[in-house]
């Protein structure tokens, strides 16, 4: 059964965050949010942790000029939320810097806060 493909909503500067990036990057990123679009998951796609469960994913690319990441949810049925796209500077091993946490935790809430519009403005319709 095939489920219609949800929007892609960035939050905060994630797209222009991800158009910085480099185009292999872009494009491998682009291929693994159309899968969450279509309601699948790209093999590349984890579950960040922090965040009780798979609502919150990450997928991680690597390329010469270093480790991006871009982080999104599935957690609402209105839409696909990007939440954040960045380059990883190793600071503390594999763990997702603070900074990033924290924007990625704002964003969730941005997110949530418009899931409930969309969701609202469906029932009045």
């Amino acid at each position: 059964m095939a489920e219609q493909e949800k929007p892609l909503i960035w939050i905060g500067g994630s797209k222009r965050d991800l158009v910085a990036l480099p185009m292999d990057v872009r494009k491998f990123f682009g291929h693994a949010l159309d899968f969450a679009q279509r309601g699948d998951q790209h093999d590349a796609a984890k579950p960040l942790k922090g965040f009780g469960g798979a609502g919150v994913l990450e997928i991680v690319e690597d390329d010469a000029g270093g480790t991006y990441r871009a982080v999104y949810t599935v957690k609402f049925a209105e839409a696909v939320f990007v939440l954040h796209c960045f380059q990883k500077k190793s600071k503390s091993g594999i763990a997702t810097p603070k900074e990033d946490m924290d924007i990625i935790r704002a964003r969730l809430k941005v997110a949530e806060a418009l899931a409930k519009e969309l969701r609202h403005g469906k029932a009045h319709d």
